[in-house]
């Protein structure tokens, strides 16, 4: 069945309806998010995932509805790898707790424009140029082995060239103004650290899209099926790092497992011009790989793992 203007309809209002109410409603006057709060949102995002997709098996098939989840699944996996990089930000800025939310609230609507943006662009160069096939493959394959050699815990956010950029350009505030991104300081307009708090994450993302874009890519081609299951992956990473922020040391190997899923979708998309690897067997991998690793990571806890956890004391 074909995607109509109704479907990108139905998932633009359940998206706008929950972030209205998660902003003006739960998150309307900025607060520390306590890990009950975070974890009942966290929740609510994967049962609203999960009633979507299955809306996408009763009215697009199984094979639309199996290609959302294996999407939805290297996101969200790609994304809980990545919360370190927001805690060392968050640390590095030294951002009070009560404005963690409203960063990462407003990072994610950027995150949605910028995915949207990359997804089209993808799409067109692959339906333009047939061997642009090999250039993602490629790109998901080193990635995967940069993943191994340099996993996401090594930030280095002093030679950020946006963070660069931002100080040689803009005047910033010595000190937070509250939840103001801007304000007047010394008879001119200042931004304040929250606003730069804000570039950073958000051109962490984008650096994030460049994997995960041509990973889900490789999953389909289906923008719908791309782009919402790529949303609702994002769109529970708020919640998601206050829940995980004090455990992220328990999963120190979850990145040997995403180089591995990355390399094999690489591979994947290679080989897509000869053998087209059933999306059922890529979700199985997936599935498998993470599972793997992420039992490992429970079992085994290297010795490091108590360091990262220092960081949330």
């Amino acid at each position: 069945m074909e995607i109509t203007a109704v479907f990108w309809l139905i998932f633009g209002l359940v998206v706008s309806v929950c972030i209205a109410i998660d902003l003006f409603v739960f998150h309307r006057e900025a607060h520390t998010v306590r890990f009950r709060e975070a974890l009942g949102w966290v929740l609510t995002w994967i049962v609203l995932a999960a009633l979507f997709n299955l809306g996408v098996y009763v009215w697009h098939g199984k094979q639309r509805a199996v290609e959302f989840l294996a999407a939805y699944l290297v996101e969200l996996s790609l994304s809980v790898d990545n919360l370190f990089v927001f805690l060392v930000i968050f640390r590095y800025f030294r951002v009070p707790a009560a404005y963690q939310h409203r960063v990462l609230f407003w990072g994610v609507i950027g995150a949605l424009v910028m995915r949207a943006i990359f997804i089209l662009v993808g799409l067109t160069l692959l339906r333009l140029f047939h061997w642009m096939v090999y250039v993602f493959g490629a790109i998901l394959i080193f990635t995967g082995f940069r993943l191994v050699l340099k996993p996401s815990e090594e930030v280095e956010i002093e030679r950020n060239l946006v963070l660069r950029l931002a100080r040689y350009l803009i005047p910033i505030t010595p000190d937070y103004r509250g939840a103001h991104y801007f304000v007047r300081w010394h008879g001119r307009l200042a931004a304040t650290p929250l606003f730069i708090t804000l570039l950073i994450v958000e051109s962490t993302d984008l650096l994030f899209a460049l994997d995960s874009i041509p990973a889900a890519l490789a999953i389909s081609q289906d923008p719908f099926v791309v782009y919402t299951s790529n949303a609702f992956a994002v769109l529970g990473l708020r919640s998601l790092y206050f829940v995980l922020s004090r455990f992220i040391g328990a999963f120190a190997y979850l990145h040997y497992g995403l180089a591995l899923i990355l390399a094999f979708i690489g591979v994947k998309m290679i080989l897509s011009p000869i053998y087209k690897i059933p999306v059922g067997w890529s979700l199985g991998v997936i599935a498998m790989v993470l599972s793997i690793t992420i039992a490992l990571s429970l079992i085994f806890p290297p010795r490091e793992a108590s360091e990262a956890e220092e960081l949330q004391e």
